[in-house]
C-alpha cells in the first residue's frame, strides 16, 4: 500500500500541493516519500527515506515554481526503505518519472529484457521497470505509450507518469490498485484517496480497472484499454476536511475512538426509520433470502473480527448458518459455494486486494455478494451485487476503531432486517432490538470517563513483552480484536484464544506477572470465566478484566477492571471493545510510539 498524489494547474505551486497531499496519505505508507516536478523543461526529483518530514526538510532551501508534478509515500514491498528505492523512479535518461502503488509481478523478466537493450537500473524495486519501459516505448504520444506499457505489465498498479517532452500533462492508469482523479477549476489531480485532494476539490472520478487518464490544467480525459474515450461520471464527496483532520486531538486514533458514539447513532438513524421499517430495500430486491442456505463472511484483519461478530448476529437473530473466512485463505481453500450462498465481503477501504479477489471468485461460482465498506465508489463496492455503506466517515489512523464498530452495528442491523423479512422475529421484537441499540452511544461515552484509570494501567503494562487475551463465546471474538490492537500499535506480543483452551496447553506459558486481558460480558459464561481467572491467578497472572459493572464475581478475582455499563448481552461486546481500544492506545502513548502510523503497517493492503 502506497500513497500517490499528482497535480497539474496554474493556480497552485505543485510542490506545495504534493507535500500537502502526501501529509494526508501517510497512513497508506511512510517508509519514504518523494516528488518529481517539471520546471524549465526538465524533471526535478527529490526523495528521502523515512517520514515525510525528511523530504520537507530537504526541500526547505529550494524554490520550485512548477505547476505539474507527482508525489509518493511508500510502504516497502520490493527493496528496503532507502533514498534510492523511494519513488518517484526515473528512466535512465531522466526524461520520465513515475509513481506506482501495487506490485509488478513480471518485473524481473521485463528488467532483464531492458538491461539487454542497454537500460541501467539503480534501485531494488519492481516499480523502476515501469519508468524504463515507458522510456523505451515513448513515441511522442503519452497515451499510446502508456497503453503499450500496461499491456506488458502483469500484477497490480496505480500509476502516475510525467515526461519532460510534454511538461503540462500527467498520464495515469490503474489495475487492482485504487486511483482517483480530482477535477478542479484550472487544476486537476490524481490521488490514491480522497483526503489528499479534499482541500482543493470535492469532485472526483473513480478510475476502473484498465482505464487510462490524461490530465491537463483545464481538461481531463479517460480512456479504456483500447483508447476509446469514456464519458465518466463526476462524483461529489460529501464529507469535508474537518472530518479528515485531528481537530485538536493528539492522535487520529483517539479522535476516532471518541467518534464512535456518533458513528453508532448515525448508522442507526440512516438504516432505520421511526416506525422501524427497513431502508435496505436494495438488498431484498437483489437477494431472495428464503432461498439462501448459508451466509458466508469474508474479510481480513479487523474486518475479519467484525465479521465474527456479524456471524454471531446472523445465527442468533436471523437463525442463519454462517461461516467466517479470512480473505487471503478463501481463494485457495476450494470453497463449496454456489447460487444458494450469500457471501458478505467486509473492507473498510473497499480496496483490500485479498478480499476483492475472493469476491470475484464467489461471483464466478454463482453466489450473491454483499459488500460492507466505508468508501463510496471503491472497487469492492462497485463489483458486489449489493453494497451497504458504513457511516464511519474518514478513518485515518492505521489501527481501525470506529470503522470496526460501524461494521459490527451494520451486521446487527443486517441480521435484524433479514430476520424480519423471513418472519424469524416480529415487528415488535425488531423495534425492541433497535431501541436496545440506541442505548449504545451513551454507554460508550460513559467509558471515556475511565480514561485516566486506563492511562494508569497502561503505565503498568507498557514494559510487558507478552500477554494473552481470553474470553468465551462471542467475548473471545472481541478478545481477538483487542489483542490485534495491542499488537498493532504497542508491539507487545499478545495472543487471543478461548478461555476454555487454557488448560489444553497455553497455561504452561503463564508465570508471575504475565498479563492476561479477560473479556467477560455474557451472563451464562461468568461462572466458567471466574474459574479460568482463578487458574491464571494461581500461577501469578496479572488480570485485567473488561466486564459489566454488575458482574461482581469477575471484579472480585481481577487485579484491574475496565467496567462497562449493564446492557443486553447481545450488544455488550460492542461496548467491550472500547476499553480494549483505549488500553492499546494509552499503552502506545506511554511507550512514546507513533500511534497513528505503526511500523510496517499501512491502512489497507492492495497487494496479495
Amino acid at each position: 500500500m502506497c500513497g500517490i498524489i499528482g497535480y497539474v494547474g496554474n493556480d497552485q505551486q505543485a510542490v506545495e500541493v504534493i507535500l500537502d497531499g502526501l501529509s494526508k496519505l501517510e497512513y497508506r505508507g511512510y517508509d519514504s516519500a518523494g516528488l518529481a516536478v517539471v520546471e524549465e523543461g526538465r524533471i526535478f526529483v527529490d526523495k528521502k527515506s523515512g517520514k515525510l518530514s525528511n523530504l520537507k526538510e530537504s526541500l526547505k532551501e529550494k524554490v520550485h515554481l512548477a505547476n505539474v508534478g507527482i508525489g509518493h509515500t511508500r510502504w516497502a514491498t520490493h527493496g528496503v526503505p532507502s533514498d534510492i528505492n523511494s519513488h518517484p523512479h526515473c528512466s535512465c535518461d531522466g526524461k520520465v518519472a513515475i509513481v506506482h502503488n501495487g506490485i509488478i509481478e513480471n518485473y524481473s523478466a521485463l528488467k532483464s529484457e531492458l538491461i539487454g537493450k542497454g537500460y541501467k537500473f539503480i534501485s531494488d524495486t519492481d516499480s523502476e521497470v515501469v519508468a524504463q519501459l515507458f522510456s523505451y516505448f515513448y513515441n511522442g504520444d503519452l497515451l499510446e505509450t502508456l497503453k503499450k506499457v500496461t499491456e506488458r505489465l502483469r500484477g497490480s498498479y496505480a500509476l502516475g507518469i510525467i515526461h519532460e517532452a510534454e511538461p503540462e500533462k500527467i498520464v495515469c492508469a490503474r489495475k487492482e490498485s485504487p486511483l482517483i482523479i480530482g477535477v478542479g477549476k484550472n487544476s486537476n489531480f490524481i490521488a490514491s484517496d480522497v483526503p489528499a485532494i479534499l482541500k482543493y476539490t470535492r469532485d472526483v472520478i473513480f478510475l476502473e480497472n484498465d482505464e487510462i487518464g490524461i490530465l491537463e490544467k483545464e481538461e481531463v480525459k479517460v480512456y479504456d484499454k483500447n483508447l476509446n474515450l469514456i464519458d465518466k461520471k463526476i462524483n461529489k464527496i460529501q464529507w469535508d476536511m474537518e472530518q479528515a483532520s485531528k481537530n485538536g486531538y493528539p492522535h487520529f486514533m483517539l479522535k476516532e475512538i471518541e467518534e464512535q458514539p456518533e458513528v453508532v447513532n448515525k448508522t442507526l438513524e440512516f438504516y432505520t426509520k421511526e416506525d422501524g421499517k427497513e431502508k435496505l430495500t436494495d438488498l431484498f430486491e437483489e437477494i431472495d433470502f428464503s432461498k439462501v442456505q448459508e451466509i458466508d463472511i469474508v474479510a481480513c484483519g479487523t474486518a475479519y473480527y467484525a465479521g465474527l461478530q456479524g456471524a454471531n448476529y446472523l445465527k442468533k437473530i436471523a437463525q442463519f448458518r454462517s461461516n467466517v473466512e479470512i480473505a487471503s485463505e478463501f481463494r485457495y481453500s476450494d470453497p463449496i459455494i454456489d447460487e444458494r450462498n450469500v457471501v458478505v465481503f467486509v473492507s473498510q477501504s473497499g480496496e483490500t486486494l485479498d478480499t476483492l479477489m475472493a469476491l470475484r471468485l464467489a461471483k464466478s461460482k454463482g453466489a450473491k455478494t454483499i459488500a460492507i465498506t466505508n468508501v463510496v465508489g471503491s472497487t469492492i463496492s462497485r463489483e458486489a451485487d449489493v453494497v451497504i455503506y458504513t457511516l464511519a466517515g474518514p478513518e485515518i489512523s492505521v489501527a481501525s476503531t470506529k470503522a470496526y464498530t460501524a461494521q459490527v452495528i451494520t451486521f446487527y442491523l443486517l441480521s435484524l432486517e433479514i430476520a424480519l423479512k423471513l418472519n424469524k422475529i416480529t415487528e415488535a421484537e425488531y423495534k425492541n432490538y433497535i431501541l436496545k441499540a440506541y442505548n449504545l452511544s451513551g454507554k460508550i461515552e460513559e467509558i471515556f470517563d475511565s480514561k485516566e484509570k486506563i492511562k494508569g494501567i497502561a503505565e503498568t503494562i507498557k514494559d510487558k513483552r507478552n500477554g494473552f487475551y481470553i474470553g468465551r463465546g462471542i467475548d473471545e471474538k472481541v478478545a481477538r480484536e483487542g489483542s490485534l490492537k495491542m499488537k498493532e500499535i504497542t508491539y507487545i506480543h499478545t495472543e487471543a484464544f478461548p478461555a476454555g483452551e487454557l488448560k489444553h496447553g497455553t497455561i504452561a506459558l503463564i508465570e508471575n506477572g504475565t498479563m492476561v486481558v479477560v473479556v467477560a460480558t455474557q451472563e451464562d459464561m461468568i461462572e466458567k470465566v471466574v474459574s479460568n481467572i482463578k487458574e491464571l491467578k494461581a500461577r501469578g497472572a496479572y488480570i485485567i478484566s473488561i466486564t459489566k459493572n454488575s458482574y461482581k464475581d469477575i471484579i472480585d478475582v481481577s487485579d484491574e477492571v475496565l467496567a462497562i455499563s449493564d446492557i443486553d448481552d447481545i450488544l455488550a461486546p460492542v461496548l467491550a471493545v472500547i476499553p480494549a481500544q483505549l488500553l492499546a492506545y494509552y499503552t502506545a502513548v506511554a511507550k512514546g510510539l507513533d500511534v497513528d502510523k505503526p511500523r510496517n503497517l499501512a491502512k489497507s493492503v492492495t497487494v496479495e
